[in-house]
């Protein structure tokens, strides 16, 4: 690769600064000529409260903004130090359990979900799960 731009690249990349062309959003697929969003939120690192509190201010968010899947990361817990701890459940003081079944009772926020993936959540070799939001009414 070469570390000099020509004057060909350098016209082209003036010509793009000065325009007012808009780049494409690349998180939009466009599927039957309807926008399907999708959003992303890293739960690493959160203690069971706050990823709880994360959690539902982000669905509110995405709902609100038509955002039709959500990818939650929440690690596989083979590095929690609760997992040692006796007097804790060892699944449910795992952001991995905790933050779906957090979820799932939360009544207000089911409303606005179509489905919890369980099956990535039950699976050893995941630490992540999708949400699939209802359209605003």
């Amino acid at each position: 690769m070469t570390d000099k731009l020509s004057d060909k690249d350098k016209k082209d990349w003036q010509n793009f600064l000065n325009s007012s062309e808009k780049l494409q959003i690349k998180d939009i697929e466009q599927i039957n000529d309807q926008s399907v969003l999708e959003r992303s939120i890293d739960l690493h690192g959160f203690t069971l409260e706050g990823a709880n509190k994360e959690i539902s201010k982000f669905i509110e968010n995405c709902y609100l903004n038509k955002v039709k899947k959500i990818n939650v990361i929440t690690g596989k817990g083979m590095r929690s130090k609760n997992i040692n701890d006796p007097y804790q459940s060892s699944e449910l003081s795992i952001l991995k359990y905790s933050v779906p079944e957090y979820i799932k009772n939360n009544s207000e926020l089911m409303k606005k979900i179509i489905k919890i993936d369980f099956e990535s959540v039950d699976s050893p070799s995941k630490g992540n799960f999708n949400i699939i939001l209802k359209s605003i009414k």
